[in-house]
């Protein structure tokens, strides 16, 4: 179970990453060229909120299940000794967990704000914070908190 946790992890959050791009691009163009608010960038505000929630719950699955976290939390794993167990058990789960409230909330007030321009600029600010944040605390491959390739196929 925990492998295919992995190999979905890492299917969806390259989706993530594309749809909040996405998002923030039309989003961007729409506030500066003071475009209608369509269904299409409903559809990217969307989209982008239900991955980064589907996401998430991966995350807690593999959380769960981590050796990383389970070394940390059992005591094996001192923080001086193994920074990687640490980031994983403590700043990675916290920040991305921030990220998504950020994607929720700025989704839940682009919805409900009246003026397509307002839309906008609330999308735009608040993923495009997420994003900011997200990028802050991928394991990226030179991290020296932790580092993970680009694409884990297990």
């Amino acid at each position: 179970m925990y492998i295919t946790l992995l190999f979905i992890h890492s299917i969806v959050r390259w989706l993530v990453l594309a749809s909040l791009l996405y998002a923030i691009f039309r989003s961007a163009r729409g506030y500066y060229n003071r475009a209608a608010f369509g269904k299409p960038d409903d559809r990217s505000r969307s989209l982008t909120a239900t991955l980064a929630h589907i996401q998430l719950l991966i995350g807690i699955m593999l959380y769960a299940q981590s050796p990383w976290v389970k070394a940390f939390f059992s005591g094996s794993a001192k923080i001086s000794e193994n920074i990687e167990a640490f980031f994983f058990a403590w700043i990675h789960i916290g920040l991305m967990t921030v990220a998504i409230v950020l994607i929720t909330i700025g989704s839940g007030m682009a919805k409900n704000k009246t003026r397509d321009r307002d839309k906008f600029r609330t999308m735009l600010l608040w993923f495009s914070l997420a994003l900011l944040l997200i990028f802050l605390v991928i394991p990226w491959p030179f991290s020296p908190l932790a580092n993970r390739p680009y694409l884990r196929l297990l």
